[in-house]
């Protein structure tokens, strides 16, 4: 399989233009096939494991056995991050995402960190652990050179769940999965049984199409844990019809140079300011949706939200300016 790919991917070594028909190929093809992996899951749960039960909780957290133990403390809020459309496993933070978790959790010690969710997978399997395409996402993921560009194929295998998401037919099922592996990685972070008698906190921070999995996971979350749950989104993108009306707040950053963000608000209708009654534009105008401009950021790359080179004239990295925006949001418990 491996030789295979290798050898389709030297053909093209000749023409990047075949590159990108291969790309829009695959494209239509995974759009076709994308919900069947999403559809079996479904058929495999039990009402149980959906959730369709009231003691659904309870029965996720006694059959959990992953929990770990942690630091004691007065623990009362939980951060979830959901990567891009471009990472390949759970554990494929970058230098930047890792120090803007590790240096929120040390300003917010109420809070521990969940960064082992992939949102592009409602089975929770890593693109290396699918066996009949592993080699592909390996090759992709590896390649440098004049494939450098090769990994063009993880986002737009990741975009299709993205789409799935914000889909009405296939999105319930999909965010269901996604809002249980969250309370699983939430629970092995810090047991949810020691939170039952006091409100949790949610914040789910987001960036690129992690930010549409978090709202679609949003009403189950909701629902489950009932929870006081706040979507930060990092230069995101939604349709603006999923979990804007379970949420708290939402809190969107934008960047200066952030072309793709924008991208979202034209295609979904939902965003367009003459669908008032969208629940987007219900929550912006109940005051639910907050705009901020995080500063010269791209969408990604070293000058992206979790760039680790130097602002011009600065001597702020791009990923400090993202800290201090959120750190500044009016969402953290104050100090006791």
């Amino acid at each position: 399989m491996l030789k295979f790919i290798q050898w389709v991917l030297l053909q093209l070594r000749s023409d990047t233009l075949k590159l990108l028909t291969l790309a829009g190929v695959l494209l239509l093809i995974w759009g076709t096939f994308a919900p069947v992996g999403t559809l079996v899951w479904w058929m495999n749960q039990s009402a149980e494991t959906l959730g369709f039960k009231k003691s659904y909780l309870q029965h996720l957290l006694t059959n959990d056995r992953s929990t770990k133990v942690v630091q004691a403390g007065n623990i009362d809020c939980y951060i979830v991050f959901l990567p891009g459309v471009g990472d390949f496993s759970a554990n494929q933070l970058t230098k930047g995402e890792e120090f803007f978790l590790n240096r929120l959790v040390q300003l917010h010690p109420n809070c521990v960190q969940v960064s082992d969710v992939f949102p592009y997978s409602v089975t929770d399997k890593s693109l290396g652990g699918q066996r009949l395409l592993a080699p592909l996402w390996r090759a992709a993921e590896n390649a440098d050179g004049w494939l450098d560009n090769a990994d063009v194929l993880i986002k737009i295998r990741n975009l299709w769940r993205f789409a799935i998401s914000a889909d009405a037919r296939y999105g319930p099922i999909y965010n269901r999965g996604i809002a249980t592996t969250v309370i699983r990685r939430m629970n092995a972070a810090y047991p949810l049984k020691t939170m039952t008698h006091q409100p949790i906190k949610l914040i789910l921070i987001g960036t690129s199409g992690g930010v549409q999995v978090a709202l679609g996971a949003a009403s189950y979350l909701d629902q489950w844990l009932k929870p006081e749950l706040i979507v930060v989104s990092i230069g995101g993108d939604f349709d603006g019809n999923t979990g804007f009306e379970e949420v708290d707040h939402v809190y969107h950053l934008h960047g200066q140079r952030d072309w793709i963000e924008d991208i979202s608000r034209i295609v979904f209708p939902s965003r367009w300011p003459w669908t008032v009654g969208s629940p987007f534009n219900q929550a912006r105008q109940q005051g639910r949706y907050t705009v901020l401009g995080s500063g010269p950021h791209t969408h990604t790359g070293p000058q992206g939200y979790f760039g680790t080179t130097l602002v011009k004239e600065s001597n702020t990295t791009y990923v400090q300016l993202t800290l201090q925006k959120v750190n500044q949001l009016p969402i953290w418990s104050k100090p006791k």
